[in-house]
């Protein structure tokens, strides 16, 4: 059910303000009736307002008062100033202080109807922007990032330095490591938060489109160009943009990214006009880029403007204390996005998971869990609910925790027995001689390892 608007109304006219009541409850709205500054004082001591109508001229204040007050104490309410005595000079001073909007007595209710419709639109907006932007802070609270092992805080300890500057910063790490994670969290948790955070995925956009994408073009610039577009550049004034996979830049686009931050202005393509911007750039590579810069395909000055503070990121096959939570975080988010119940993890999964080497990284990890969650009936997950490859790995390599050789061998023994015994519909016969047994020792195998006969 959608929230009524809650309006304040402040008149001291009582028979005026009575019937304007009357007309905004019967249209939907919550309205409370003050005949003063100070009973309106009183009524927002105690209540929150989306929307107040104030008169101009009050027995013990103004509404220009009233205004201020509001707008220091609840920046996100909207004001409208009613008045009887209508001047230039007062209108213009009203919306200077942050009145929504001005109308003159005797009152036009159609008008007024209008003014606080849109009002009241105005106030959802803001208060959901403001919403929105509570939730990406709160997501992006370094808090919020899983990472207790040495080389995760020695991050987090170089992120807190990072944030109260203003510097260009350059992530370094593999695929999947959270580096655009990484890059919100700076954004958020610093002096830019309220401000734009705009992505672009150099390597996932063609060549020949990339340019306008980042610095926009004017009407008639190529073909298609039907009217002017802003780049991602403009979009990001006065926050940050992050640019990911810079390494696949060509050189030609380098240049120009150079100047951008060399001259802190971006020319739209088919434009000689310089725009000014302001704009942090946070860039992520999963590439070498000295090693890039050696053989030519990226450039050196380059290199060391987005280079001023570099944050390597560190696989996650180094940093084996946050497998198992960021496992349960995984868990957890999929299960209730698949409204199951909570899942576990049994031992010998949360080895094989501590085991395995993570060419994904943390990417590969979430999405495993996915998969387990989606395909696995029981509420406990165990080795054999794991895909193949993390299962075998885990059984074959030895770590200093040391390995149970005769376990080993039992679930090697098992997993080919299943898979034998999928290829050939169950036929034992055909399956033992897959496995080059005969189908006794076959049978025999099964028996001892528990499998159903």
């Amino acid at each position: 059910m959608k929230e009524r608007t809650r309006i304040l109304l402040i008149d001291d006219e009582e028979s005026g303000r009575e019937a304007l009541t009357l007309i905004l409850r019967n249209a939907g709205h919550h309205v409370t009736g003050a005949a003063s500054g100070r009973e309106a004082a009183q009524h927002l001591a105690r209540d929150k307002f989306d929307i107040i109508i104030t008169d101009l001229f009050l027995p013990d204040t103004n509404g220009i008062d009233i205004l201020k007050d509001v707008k220091n104490d609840s920046p996100l309410t909207e004001v409208i100033l009613i008045t009887g005595h209508a001047s230039a000079e007062t209108a213009v001073r009203a919306m200077k202080e942050g009145a929504y909007d001005y109308i003159t007595k005797p009152l036009n209710i159609d008008e007024l109807r209008i003014i606080i419709a849109k009002a009241v639109e105005k106030h959802q907006l803001l208060s959901e922007n403001v919403y929105l932007r509570k939730q990406l802070r709160d997501k992006f609270e370094f808090a919020n990032i899983i990472g207790a092992s040495p080389a995760m805080q020695q991050v987090f300890a170089l992120m807190k330095r990072i944030v109260k500057t203003d510097s260009t910063v350059l992530i370094a790490g593999e695929s999947g490591t959270g580096k655009e994670i990484v890059a919100k969290a700076i954004h958020f948790n610093g002096s830019r938060r309220e401000r734009p955070f705009i992505a672009v995925h150099c390597g996932a956009i063609p060549e020949n489109l990339l340019e306008s994408e980042l610095f926009g073009y004017v009407k008639g610039a190529f073909t298609g160009a039907v009217r002017d577009k802003i780049g991602k550049f403009e979009a990001a004034n006065g926050g940050t943009i992050f640019l990911d996979e810079i390494g696949t830049m060509p050189l030609q686009l380098q240049t120009k990214l150079l100047r951008v931050l060399q001259e802190q202005e971006v020319e739209r393509v088919g434009s000689t006009r310089p725009i000014k911007i302001d704009v942090r750039i946070i860039s992520a590579t999963n590439l070498d880029l000295a090693e890039e810069v050696k053989k030519g395909t990226f450039r050196e000055d380059l290199y060391y403007r987005l280079n001023v503070i570099p944050l390597g990121l560190p696989p996650l096959r180094d940093r084996v204390e946050d497998i198992l939570p960021l496992a349960k975080h995984f868990l957890a988010k999929y299960c209730k996005e698949m409204q199951r119940r909570r899942m576990t993890l049994a031992t010998e999964a949360v080895e094989a998971l501590e085991g395995y080497r993570w060419g994904g990284n943390v990417r590969e990890l979430e999405n495993v869990m996915e998969r387990v969650v989606a395909l696995t009936e029981a509420d406990t997950i165990t080795l054999h609910d794991l895909p193949p490859n993390i299962r075998e790995e885990s059984l074959t390599r030895v770590t200093e925790r040391g390995v149970d050789l005769v376990k080993v061998i039992a679930e090697i023994e098992r997993s080919m027995i299943t898979d034998a015994l999928a290829l050939t519909d169950g036929v034992k016969a055909r399956a033992a001689a897959l496995l080059n047994l005969n189908r006794t020792t076959l049978v025999e195998k099964m028996r001892r390892l528990g499998m159903p006969l």
